[in-house]
């Protein structure tokens, strides 16, 4: 039993990265895109920059309601104390969710596109924003009793590193959405996206760098972890790879070829979430709460392993068949 108290939370924590990393990947080219429609020149572009996203938009948000319902279950303690801290980014995030929900539908059939173009990029800017808040509050931790209940105020997710961190996850929506829409699209619309992704690709890299030289000088534990045997090796190793993948991105985007930008942006999210992962673990809340104190009972995560085993296939198998079905470009009227 008391193998099993340190071994599930860790499967759990594995989940619920899974989880966000499944989230970020495909909702983030949601918000990408939902933030580039700001910027279209006319109402036909706009009108194939949401086409691309018609028939997959709804599954890509599913993962977030999945993660935030195996946190409440898993880890409980932490579910709370998250909320309770970060109650006015997450409204943010929540509202702008709303907003672009119905104006995604509500667009289709209106006389004056407007105000739900407006509410479309403006609810894509928002869940994007709050979201950035409520990665960089955790991240620089989150104030906390000897129970772990939160003791801090409201505003104490509010500070220059959290909106650095906002700013920078926008622009890593922005370029997910630009690489995939070079994959959906054609002729003018798409060299303009060549051009949006070169600049948010340039720009989320220095976000990038400067949260990791700063993260160390910042935070103790984060320093302590980074320059630990054998982990410092691991950790020199992730910013040579991404690095790396910085200057596959550009070259391939100079090329202009169409499926590898997008590949190369997923795998720097994914060395982005590792390291990430790595820094963070073993804290649900750094560097507060750690998973083993967060944790649920042992039956009660068993019971709910057993329960998202047998889910967990069923949502990548749709959402795989999903953008099968819908693989493609997205054509103008003209062209149609």
């Amino acid at each position: 039993m008391e193998s099993l108290q340190y071994f599930l939370p860790q499967v759990w924590f594995a989940v619920l990265a899974l989880f966000l990393f499944l989230y970020v990947m495909l909702d983030g080219f949601d918000l990408g895109v939902g933030i580039l429609s700001i910027t279209a020149s006319n109402e036909e572009r706009r009108g194939m920059l949401m086409t691309s996203l018609g028939n997959v938009w709804d599954a890509n948000e599913t993962w977030l309601v999945l993660m935030g319902g195996a946190l409440f279950g898993a880890f409980p303690l932490a579910y709370a104390t998250i909320l309770q801290a970060l109650y006015i980014p997450v409204t943010v995030m929540i509202f702008g969710l709303i907003f672009r929900a119905v104006a995604f539908e509500f667009r289709e059939n209106a006389t004056t596109k407007i105000f739900w173009n407006i509410a479309f990029g403006g609810g894509s800017f928002l869940a994007a924003l709050g979201q950035g808040f409520a990665l960089g509050a955790i991240l620089q931790g989150i104030t906390v009793d000897n129970a772990g209940q939160f003791i801090g105020g409201n505003w104490d997710w509010f500070s220059w590193r959290s909106f650095l961190v906002a700013l920078t996850l926008i622009q890593g929506y922005v370029l997910i959405g630009s690489t995939y829409l070079i994959l959906k699209t054609e002729g003018e619309l798409q060299t303009t996206h060549y051009w949006t992704a070169r600049i948010s690709a340039v720009t989320t890299f220095i976000g990038a760098v400067y949260l990791t030289i700063t993260t160390p000088i910042f935070s103790e534990s984060a320093r302590t972890r980074l320059f630990d045997e054998p982990l410092v090796y691991i950790f020199a190793l992730i910013p040579l790879l991404g690095a790396l993948l910085i200057f596959l991105l550009l070259r391939s985007l100079y090329l202009e070829q169409e499926r590898r930008p997008f590949v190369w942006t997923l795998l720097l999210f994914f060395i982005s979430f590792l390291g990430l992962g790595l820094v963070v673990f073993p804290y649900i809340i750094p560097t507060q709460i750690t998973i083993y104190q967060a944790a649920a009972s042992p039956s009660s995560l068993v019971f709910m392993i057993i329960f998202i085993g047998f889910l967990i296939p069923i949502m990548l198998a749709y959402n795989i068949y999903n953008y099968i079905v819908f693989r493609g470009k997205v054509l103008s009227l003209s062209e149609e």
